[in-house]
């Protein structure tokens, strides 16, 4: 119990949580409640991403706090997404391997630079009508 450090891993970070879980007698845990968690953590994540983006206005140390709660609120998002994982038994080494094979086979290096080029002029171009 207690693995931390430098270079925690999804399987180290998984095996923790799974005990962690165990150990307080939620690891049986209905999974729609932890959707329900995520999603509540999700608009949370929209709300600091929101500032963040120019919503409010913020100087750097404000700005630097912002996105310290952001990663807080990445962080318990990924609990929630841990806790289903656990409840169906998926692996997160195995299932983010086989997301990395699928986004590596779908998308073309080349053709993503263009889909970023493109997205980001289209964007500049909304803010220049805006």
């Amino acid at each position: 119990m207690g693995e931390t450090g430098e270079h925690l891993t999804f399987e180290a970070y998984q095996r923790w949580f799974r005990e962690y879980d165990e150990l307080r007698g939620m690891a049986e845990e209905d999974p729609t409640a932890s959707v329900a968690h995520l999603m509540e953590e999700a608009g949370e994540i929209a709300r600091h991403v929101l500032r963040l983006q120019g919503h409010k206005a913020m100087d750097e140390a404000e700005r630097a706090a912002e996105v310290e709660a952001l990663a807080l609120e990445l962080s318990d998002a990924f609990v929630f997404l841990t806790k289903l994982a656990n409840s169906y038994g998926i692996e997160w080494d195995e299932t983010i391997a086989r997301a990395m094979e699928k986004a590596e086979s779908r998308w073309n290096v080349e053709e993503g630079r263009r889909e970023s080029a493109r997205r980001r002029a289209a964007a500049g171009r909304m803010r220049d009508e805006g």
